[in-house]
């Protein structure tokens, strides 16, 4: 039996064919890019960016011959974003992406002062932030009247996949738990109570859990895509649970460490913590919790260097090569340079959609190769402040698990893990669209929980780095203090920047 596995990134759609036992049998990947028509505004087509993703995907690998005994399919993808669709489940406009879309600042302050923020709390276990989706949905019917008016649903970017793909229209409770106020973390269910002028219940997609299935693939679907008709689609996840399902971070107390275009943070547990610092909401097994963090430039900071110092190539691997390379030649410190990357706000701890990059400490003696050592390093304190934030509630963390891109830049690594003091496994998956094909075997019933061990491995760890500790610890407060300094002028002049309407 075989299982099929796709996740629809940031960057780039993946996936995988993979047996009973987790062996990938084949895999397919392709490529797309965002759009960002407005500061702050960052959007994908559904149609052009994932759809066709998906069908290009499914029939390369359908077309292996273990596909004729495929059990079970399982979608991820990047959210919690907003896509606004007609009762065709036609989206009416380009999707809303999650955190590095910061366009609903107005109303996110808007449904605080409605609401309150002890109210928002209690029910969802977070604060509002740019991640949250509530407040995209609001932009909608602010700036977008006629598509909000039209909507019959507003989903996000892997139920809007599963729909196309069964009819059903079902989001998964760890999805949910971000859209934020309109989902009761404790009774696990919608609440729009206060927000009924955002959204009503029944635009919303019905809820379900990760492992449950949504249905299974109709006609026309499997046309389009090869896969057999009838075949089961578990509800499936964003992509940041599936990949904590693919690294084996399910236990207590267990930490992933996800190094994508953005940077995401998931610590598994058994009872709901919540703490306004970070994000709390179910996972993808009932009666399971997360509390995640993130940043909101890891692979992008990268590529922006990489383009900015000119040594980008249409090979990503060459590209990032040239850059780990060139950023080696600069020892640790970066001889002075400072990078603050947030390139689209940032996320935690800071929850600041204004913040904008910065390089400072610039002089004369400087080299290309200080200025790539020191956005790497940049990348490497702001995830290490967002990482460190779970100490700081309090929050124990047993092991980490890193998994992405940036696993394999050992500065941003090795940065990470000495202002940390935490070790890193590195995981050994091929990424989320395993953990898909997980957890539809898991939703189908053709493997256990206890069973993932056969599919989990580490490749390596990455320990502190005791030599760089004292000039990166002495960096990172600098790094900190540069954020306060720079917040209120960042603030100011975006909002002035944006204006009403934005």
């Amino acid at each position: 039996m075989t299982f099929l596995g796709v996740d629809v990134g940031t960057f780039e759609s993946k996936g995988v064919l993979v047996d009973a036992e987790g062996t990938v049998l084949a895999q397919s990947r392709r490529r797309h890019q965002i759009s960002t028509p407005r500061p702050g505004h960052v959007e994908q087509d559904p149609e052009l960016d994932w759809w066709a993703d998906v069908v290009v995907i499914a029939r390369e690998l359908m077309a292996h011959p273990a596909a004729r005994d495929l059990r079970g399919v399982g979608l991820s993808a990047i959210g919690p974003c907003v896509v606004a669709t007609d009762e065709e489940l036609t989206p009416l406009r380009p999707a809303i992406l999650y955190g590095v879309d910061t366009r609903a600042a107005r109303q996110i302050d808007a449904l605080v002062g409605a609401l309150g923020e002890q109210e928002i709390q209690r029910r969802c276990g977070n604060a509002l932030t740019s991640q949250s989706a509530g407040p995209k949905i609001a932009w909608l019917r602010d700036e977008e009247p006629d598509v909000w008016s039209r909507a019959r649903w507003f989903m996000t970017s892997q139920s809007w996949l599963v729909a196309k793909l069964t009819g059903e229209v079902v989001i998964d409770h760890a999805t949910a738990g971000y859209f934020h106020p309109l989902y009761d973390l404790q009774a696990a269910r919608w609440d729009v109570t206060g927000c009924e002028d955002v959204v009503t219940a029944d635009r919303l997609p019905r809820l379900g859990w990760t492992t449950d299935l949504a249905g299974t693939v109709h006609a026309r679907a499997a046309a389009e895509t090869g896969i057999p008709e009838g075949t089961p689609v578990i509800v499936g996840t964003t992509d940041a649970p599936a990949e904590a399902v693919a690294a084996g971070v399910v236990d207590d107390g267990s930490l992933m460490a996800m190094y994508g275009s953005s940077g995401y943070f998931i610590r598994v547990g058994s009872t709901p913590i919540t703490d306004p610092s970070l994000w709390a909401a179910p996972f993808v097994l009932e009666g399971t919790y997360v509390l995640a963090a993130g940043t909101a430039t890891t692979g992008t900071a990268t590529r922006w260097v990489a383009d900015a110092l000119g040594i980008t190539d249409e090979r990503d691997e060459v590209t990032f090569a040239r850059l780990l390379e060139l950023a080696e030649g600069s020892p640790a410190g970066a001889r002075g340079v400072l990078v603050l990357p947030h390139f689209a706000g940032e996320r935690t701890p800071f929850q600041d959609p204004h913040s904008r990059g910065a390089i400072v400490g610039l002089g004369l003696e400087h080299t290309p190769a200080d200025i790539a050592r020191a956005v790497l390093e940049g990348i490497g304190h702001a995830t290490a402040e967002a990482v460190g934030t779970y100490a700081r509630c309090g929050v124990p963390v047993s092991r980490v698990v890193a998994i992405g891109g940036a696993t394999k830049n050992p500065v941003v690594m090795s940065t990470v893990s000495t202002l940390t003091g935490l070790t890193q496994d590195v995981a050994a998956t091929p990424g989320a669209s395993h953990g898909d094909a997980f957890l539809a075997a898991l939703g189908t019933g053709a493997v256990e929980l206890a069973d993932g061990r056969r599919w989990w491995s580490v490749d390596r760890s990455v320990p502190p780095d005791p030599a760089s500790a004292e000039r990166l610890r002495a960096d990172h407060r600098a790094f900190v203090d540069l954020y306060r300094a720079l917040a209120p002028w960042n603030r100011e002049r975006d909002m002035s920047t944006r204006g009403d309407g934005a």
